[in-house]
């Protein structure tokens, strides 16, 4: 009897040792994620304070490219009417949501999808912690992400961020470079204009351009001034520029 139970044992080992994988698969994967979401709130919170170095994006397109042209601008040297431009183009309601704007949504549903509604805190999520691309985990990811940036960053530094990352032309990141580029002036010393043109490239960078503007590119910037101006007079822009 005692052998049997032996030899049950023995044959049970196997199938035992089997059945426990998936539970070990289970545990490692969710220690992954954790590690995972430890790693980017500790990125969150550095980069309250500390410029990001480089983005997953501006990665890929300078070992494709063999490099970029980028100058990190403080907002204090940037010119306030290109933040206000950039608000105006991209998100005017800024000011008045957590991180997403519910009736872009509704309007964007609406409207077939047609149109664009994410907020400048999702763009900036998207630009620094994830990747380019129209999958369903990087949305899950940037919906996430997002209300927690709104949450330890302040309005002033997500503008601040979004103008230093966001792409302008083929390798040329942040207003400070695309000033230079396109018009040969620092990003302090953009005019109305040229902050509107800038704005109104986004989020086309490559297709259009702010020093020889289209018919479209320029109509755009119109409106964006226009919105620029509104923003500052009603108070949408009070959360950043103070």
């Amino acid at each position: 009897m005692a052998r049997r139970s032996r030899a049950k044992k023995k044959e049970a080992a196997p199938l035992q040792a089997i059945r426990d994988v998936p539970r070990r698969v289970l545990r490692w994967a969710f220690r992954l994620i954790l590690i995972a979401a430890a790693v980017l709130a500790g990125l969150i919170v550095l980069f309250s304070v500390v410029n990001p170095p480089v983005t997953p994006y501006m990665l890929s397109e300078s070992r494709r490219l063999g490099g970029l042209e980028r100058t990190w601008a403080p907002i204090e040297d940037i010119a306030p009417v290109m933040a206000r431009s950039v608000v105006a183009a991209e998100d005017a309601n800024f000011c008045t949501h957590w991180g997403f704007d519910l009736k872009a949504i509704k309007a964007a549903i609406a409207d077939g999808g047609e149109r664009g509604a994410s907020t400048l805190s999702q763009q900036v999520v998207k630009n620094v912690y994830l990747w380019h691309g129209r999958t369903y985990t990087r949305k899950l990811l940037e919906a996430l992400l997002t209300p927690v940036v709104e949450l330890v960053w302040s309005k002033r530094r997500i503008v601040e961020v979004y103008m230093n990352v966001a792409e302008f032309d083929e390798g040329i990141f942040g207003v400070d470079a695309a000033a230079r580029h396109y018009f040969g002036v620092s990003a302090a010393d953009l005019s109305a204009t040229q902050a509107a043109r800038l704005a109104a490239i986004l989020p086309d960078p490559k297709g259009r351009s702010a020093s020889r503007p289209s018919d479209f590119v320029q109509r755009r910037a119109r409106g964006i001034a226009d919105g620029a101006a509104t923003i500052r007079a009603d108070g949408r822009a009070a959360c950043f520029e103070s």
